[in-house]
Order: structure tokens, then C-alpha cells, then sequence
């Protein structure tokens, strides 16, 4: 059954409102009766209660371990877990409330005007989500969202976006050994092909990458991408981003279809990567190792780097051969 309004958890958090539900759990929110005036996000994950007494302990341990990781993140891009606990056969992870709406509202609203959102404003969250991206896959072990997709954002009033819900968070222990807070397979569109085997599959870094890029498609586009399963089976089944939205730079185009590979070897092998080719400073390659794209006539005429000085430098050496042969 549900938490009711008004149920109090810990002797601290009652619960006000019914947030959301997923495959694995619930989220509500709460006022914080300690610190007054604080609201709180909390998810309920349950547990099956058939669960043998050793089965749900391991279980209860490694909820605890991983916790306790996900406390220790401080990044203004994702809302801070500030308690954890478990009460009967449900586990508890206390995160920030975070205000605002998230990003599939905006883009569904934008698609009900006819319109798309602003490819620049696209970008401007991108940079963002990619930064907290990078700072959980720099953990040490590697921290992986597993979820990333555009109701998993939100934009806050003052404009800060924030990637929330841990609820399928995976943490790469060494000698590749997961372990997970709640055992799950992610978003079946945002979903990489590695990723449907659960545990068993073989993720990474560059299956956030994947869900990323399946996100940026999508509000790019007012598309839902392809599941990659269905891509697998059928290769051209989903349309390029510029076929469903002619405004998107081919730039956008390459790097978010880039990301979309269905082999991870063929994708950025980084959010870094990713994040380069979005910003023209790496060209998609076909085996997941961008290169420098040539520098356009925009570097060259204004020297804003070194490369194009050089390439300046070179085209002045040119005309002055071919004036000194003129003469």
C-alpha cells in the first residue's frame, strides 16, 4: 500500500503529497520535522516481502554501502541525499525537494504549441547535466545514473537544472563486480542495448552517454527516439534529428546520433567526448574516437585559436608565392 498523507516516517518526515511512481518505487513529499520549514523528497523502495531473512539482509547491507556513497555527493546539479534508512521491508533514500518543472513538461508543452524548444536553450542544460554526469562518473569507484531522461530533470525557478532520482544508480566496484540500490533496466527508450540485461548486461560510463543523447534527441526533436532493441532489429527505423526538426544545427545532429550508436565501442567514450562534439571541438568518428574537425572559415578569419592562426599563417605564405610569381 501506498504511504498515506500524513504518515510519519523516522519521527521526522511527514509525508504531505504522493510525487511519482516507478517500476521499482515511490516518491513523496515531506516536511522535515526537525528542521522546520525544509521539504524533503523521499523515495520508498520496497522490498519483496517472500525475501528469505539472509536474502533481505545482503540486500538491507548493500542499500547501506551504497547510501552512504551517494550521501558523500556534493554537486549543484544533483539534489543532495541527506538520510537514509530502512523501516519493515522498505528502504528510504532522503534527498532535497527540488522546485520547478522537469524537462519532458516543458517539451510536451512546447510540442501542444506547435513549436520546439530553442536548440541554444537545449544546450545550456546539456552543458549542465553533462557536468554532473562527468562528476559521478569521476567518482572513485564510478558512479552511473542508469536513468537519464527528460522527466529524470528539472529546471529550478532560477534556471539551474537538476538530474534527479538515484533510484537506478550503479556503482562499478572493481574487477567490474555491480552492485545497485534497486535492481533495474532504466527507461526502455533512453535504454542502451547493454543495459536490458539488468545486472547481467555490461554497462559503463558510455551507457549514460547513450541515455544522454537519447534525452537530447528527444527534447531536440518532440520525438520519442526508437528503443534499441527495435533499432537493432531494424537499423533505419529511427529518423535522423534533422529530418524531424530542420532548425537543429547539423553540429547537434552529429554529436546526439554520434551518442545513439548501438555499439558502446562506437559511441563518445566519455560524457567529455560527448559533450566536445556538441560543442563542435570533436568530430564523431565510427569507432567512438572523435578527431579535431578542420577549422572553418570562422577560425580562420578571426584567429581565435592556435590552429586557425596557423592555417591564417599558411593561406598568407600562399597569396605571397603567388603575387612573387605574378611577378
Amino acid at each position: 500500500m501506498p504511504l498515506e498523507v500524513g504518515e510519519v516516517l523516522r519521527e521526522r518526515y511527514r509525508v504531505t503529497q504522493f510525487i511519482s511512481k516507478g517500476g521499482m518505487g515511490s516518491i513523496y513529499l515531506a516536511d522535515d520535522l526537525r528542521l522546520e520549514g525544509r521539504l524533503c523528497a523521499v523515495k520508498e523502495v520496497r522490498l519483496d516481502p517472500s525475501l528469505s531473512e539472509e536474502t533481505l539482509n545482503q540486500t538491507r547491507a548493500q542499500f547501506l554501502r551504497e547510501a552512504t556513497v551517494l550521501a558523500r555527493m556534493d554537486h549543484a546539479n544533483l539534489p543532495k541525499v541527506s538520510d537514509f534508512f530502512s523501516e519493515k521491508h522498505s528502504d528510504y533514500l532522503v534527498m532535497d525537494y527540488i522546485p520547478g518543472e522537469d524537462l519532458r513538461s516543458l517539451m510536451m508543452a512546447a510540442r501542444q504549441r506547435g513549436e520546439f524548444l530553442h536548440e541554444e536553450e537545449v544546450l545550456l542544460w546539456a552543458g549542465q547535466i553533462a557536468d554532473a554526469l562527468r562528476y559521478l562518473h569521476s567518482q572513485n569507484p564510478p558512479i552511473l545514473h542508469r536513468d537519464v531522461k527528460p522527466s529524470n530533470i528539472k529546471l529550478t525557478p532560477d534556471g539551474v537544472v537538476k538530474l534527479v532520482d538515484f533510484g537506478l544508480v550503479k556503482i562499478l566496484a572493481a574487477q567490474e563486480d555491480t552492485v545497485t540500490i534497486v535492481q533495474g533496466r532504466g527507461t526502455a527508450l533512453y535504454t542502451p542495448l547493454e543495459q536490458y540485461g539488468g545486472d547481467t548486461g555490461h554497462t559503463d560510463v558510455r551507457s549514460d552517454v547513450y541515455a544522454f543523447g537519447a534525452t537530447l534527441y528527444h527534447l531536440l526533436s518532440n520525438t520519442a527516439p526508437i528503443e534499441a532493441r527495435e533499432r537493432f532489429l531494424n537499423p533505419s527505423s529511427m529518423p535522423a534529428l534533422r529530418e524531424l526538426n530542420a532548425e537543429v544545427s547539423s553540429r547537434t545532429e552529429r554529436a546526439v546520433m554520434w551518442a545513439l550508436s548501438l555499439h558502446p565501442e562506437e559511441r563518445p567514450q566519455s560524457i567529455g567526448d560527448f559533450q566536445r562534439a556538441l560543442l563542435g571541438q570533436l568530430e564523431p568518428s565510427a569507432r567512438g574516437n572523435g578527431r579535431l574537425p578542420p577549422p572553418t572559415l570562422a577560425d580562420v578569419l578571426s584567429g581565435r585559436s592556435e590552429r586557425g592562426l596557423m592555417w591564417l599563417a599558411g593561406a598568407l605564405l600562399l597569396l605571397s608565392f603567388i603575387a612573387s610569381v605574378g611577378r
